[in-house]
């Protein structure tokens, strides 16, 4: 299995916090905890050539993480076309906390993906479909103490499932897991992981996200998306 974690990387210049809580920054942190004996992991960023998202790359990608926070606009629009035809085809998405508002969530939702945020929240999340392959071994509830708040209205498109749901200590709650399939690939938004917290140190929340890649790993990618002229098969009577 071959996984690309993408990250802006713009945070990490700004804020030394970030590289004291994540060595290298958010991707190569991530990218850490993924590797395995069958797992082949490489990452990628805003100031690589072409955002490090080559046809080449995609083309030998199962699955792309996503995090990008204060810098969506900077993504050209066609390294978005090329990846939005690259999981229309079969590979695998998965979009961490702010990368809600990435133009590829966004275009592969159709929405805004707005929703209310505060920072220094306590949230406890919910496992709420624990028989789906992406909650394996995940309790039933855990904290995260802080995250960020992300609350509802979320304006994204219907999921077909929710796997986990937010509970923040303002009161708001959150749908902090969904899948959506497109074409022929399979994407998970997960909610947590704010910059300057340490959400992606904790255990379970990267056996969620460990979950989540295999959960999302095409049988088949590189499917050809075409509109042939098609023929019958049978004689009309």
């Amino acid at each position: 299995m071959k996984i690309t974690v993408w990250n802006e990387n713009q945070h990490e210049k700004e804020t030394p916090l970030i590289c004291e809580l994540y060595p290298g920054g958010l991707h190569e942190y991530i990218a850490g905890f993924l590797k395995d004996a069958d797992v082949e992991v490489r990452t990628a960023t805003l100031d690589d050539d072409e955002c490090g998202l080559t046809e080449e790359v995609l083309a030998d990608t199962d699955v792309l993480i996503w995090w990008g926070h204060m810098a969506h606009d900077r993504v050209p629009d066609e390294i978005v076309d090329r990846v939005q035809k690259a999981i229309l085809s079969g590979m695998g998405l998965i979009v961490l906390h702010s990368g809600h508002h990435s133009k590829i969530f966004r275009r592969m939702l159709g929405t805004t993906c707005n929703l209310k945020w505060r920072d220094h929240a306590r949230e406890r999340i919910w496992t709420i479909k624990p028989n789906h392959p992406i909650t394996q071994g995940v309790p039933e509830t855990f904290v995260l103490d802080p995250e960020e708040m992300y609350g509802e209205p979320f304006d994204i498109a219907e999921p077909e499932e929710v796997l986990f749901l937010g509970w923040f200590n303002g009161g708001e709650v959150f749908r902090s897991g969904c899948t959506w399939k497109r074409g022929n690939g399979k994407i998970f938004y997960f909610q947590p992981g704010h910059e300057t917290n340490t959400s992606f140190q904790n255990p379970i929340v990267q056996k969620i996200i460990k979950n989540a890649v295999r959960w999302a790993c095409p049988i088949q990618k590189n499917i050809e998306l075409t509109c042939p002229e098609f023929q019958p098969l049978e004689n009309e009577s």
